[in-house]
Order: C-alpha cells, then sequence, then structure tokens
C-alpha cells in the first residue's frame, strides 16, 4: 500500500503527482498489465532477447 504523506498547505495536485511517480516505481501497473493477458514462456524470452539486442545495438552505435 503506498502512503504519502501530504505536509500542510500543499497543494492536492503535487500530492498526486508524487502519488503518480510512486506508483509507477512500485512497477504495481506492469504486473497488473501482464496478468491480464497469459504470454508462453517462449514469447516472453523472445522478447527478452529482442530487447537486448537492440540495446546492445544503442550501445554499439555509441562507441563508434
Amino acid at each position: 500500500m503506498l502512503i504519502i504523506p501530504v505536509k500542510e498547505g500543499e497543494n492536492i495536485d503535487r500530492a498526486l503527482k508524487r502519488f503518480k511517480r510512486k506508483f509507477v516505481k512500485t512497477t504495481i501497473k506492469n504486473q497488473l498489465q501482464e496478468r491480464k493477458q497469459f504470454t508462453k514462456p517462449s514469447v516472453a524470452r523472445r522478447a527478452q532477447i529482442q530487447k537486448a539486442q537492440y540495446i546492445q545495438g544503442l550501445r554499439d552505435q555509441e562507441t563508434y
């Protein structure tokens, strides 16, 4: 459970912004999206490999 202490005189919009930032950092949203639909382990592994290849390509471009 996320707890956001609101300081006295603080704008509610600012507190909401902190809540949203904290919510994204906890990756709860990603977990909920993953649970909506089952993905086969082979598909998940393939996506992970493709992501690693993409990142490696970006790093290779940086060095040149």
